[in-house]
């Protein structure tokens, strides 16, 4: 697989939230193999779909040949290192129950490439309903 622009949501509403997200860039950056191209201001938002501190978040660039999945699998173990826990949870209707994190990895978009498996969805499903995501990726995202 040929690199590719893939951007990634990172957002923390625990502890030293600005102290979590540089420690996932840093582990990001070496698990990628090289270190980000761009980053996003950090911005500070409300909980999204739930009761509870406000979020840091902000959007970083990273060019990789690593596999839509191989990325994925990264991201989450680098949020159950920094002390992610549980799986993902779903109310009785279906939508999911959103919780107080301390690192929030979402994979935005990879290339032009879409994904739409039940494990990874790229583009990610929700970013347009989000402007904790939409603000910060319009900062680094190239205008054609």
């Amino acid at each position: 697989m040929k690199a590719q622009d893939v951007y990634l949501s990172l957002g923390s509403n625990q502890g030293d939230r600005q102290a979590r997200i540089d420690e996932a860039l840093r582990r990001l950056d070496k698990a990628v193999g090289r270190p980000y191209d761009a980053l996003s201001s950090v911005i500070e938002t409300p909980a999204w779909g739930f009761d509870g501190p406000p979020f840091l978040n902000c959007v970083v660039r990273y060019r990789t040949a690593r596999r839509p999945e191989t990325l994925l699998r990264i991201c989450k173990r680098i949020e159950r290192a920094m002390g992610r826990r549980g799986a993902p949870e779903y109310g009785d209707d279906g939508r999911r129950i959103y919780r107080d994190r301390p690192i929030d990895i979402d994979i935005l978009l990879y290339g032009d490439l879409s994904v739409d498996t039940p494990e990874l969805t790229i583009p990610h499903p929700l970013m347009r309903e989000r402007e904790f995501v939409m603000r910060p990726l319009a900062e680094i995202f190239p205008q054609k």
